[in-house]
């Protein structure tokens, strides 16, 4: 049997525990520490969402800043594909001196040329049949060197041009006719 020191011990004990049961929730401090984590949790779930939409930000430029490029590179391209196209420039003939129906072909090239400084060309004088070949090459570089400065004039640098003369070794057209000869008598710009 119990003793009543024991028993006494006993119902205190289970009276303390009861209490301790029945206290009402978390303590000020827990509940003070639980509200810094959610506060916590919320400001980096902010910083993530702000980082987030930064990201997005910076993509969304870096897509439009490389479509602007790609465009200004096919405008190029698209450009010196249609100045390949007019890149003869015909002369008289015995004359070295630029016809006034080709200033804005010529105009075309040189501002091209001046807005792309890596670009550089081969100007190359031809000359037709009559005429001893040492004759056609000097008028051949002769119509090259017209190009040369009339793009030097416009501001296309020297050191993206180069000439080169073929005097009569490079017919465009074979023969002797007037239309052959014609033809012959040219500068052509040949872009590297």
């Amino acid at each position: 049997m119990l003793t009543n020191n024991k028993l006494r011990t006993i119902i205190i004990a289970l009276a303390a525990t009861t209490l301790m049961a029945c206290e009402s929730g978390p303590s000020e401090a827990e509940l003070e520490a639980e509200r810094n984590r959610v506060a916590a949790a919320e400001a980096a779930e902010a910083e993530e969402a702000r980082l987030a939409r930064e990201a997005a930000e910076a993509k969304a430029v870096e897509v439009a800043e490389a479509k602007r490029l790609a465009d200004l590179r096919d405008r190029a391209a698209a450009e010196l594909d249609a100045l390949k196209q007019k890149n003869t420039i015909y002369f008289d003939f015995d004359k070295s001196t630029i016809k006034s129906d080709f200033m804005s072909v010529l105009r075309e090239h040189a501002r091209y040329l001046a807005a792309n400084p890596g670009q550089s060309i081969v100007i190359e004088g031809h000359c037709d049949s009559s005429g001893t070949p040492e004759y056609n090459i000097a008028l051949g570089e002769r119509r090259a060197k017209a190009i040369e400065t009339f793009f030097t004039n416009a501001g296309v640098s020297g050191s993206q041009v180069s000439v080169v003369s073929y005097g009569e070794e490079k017919l465009a057209v074979q023969g002797t006719s007037d239309f052959a000869m014609q033809q012959n008598r040219r500068g052509v710009v040949v872009y590297q």
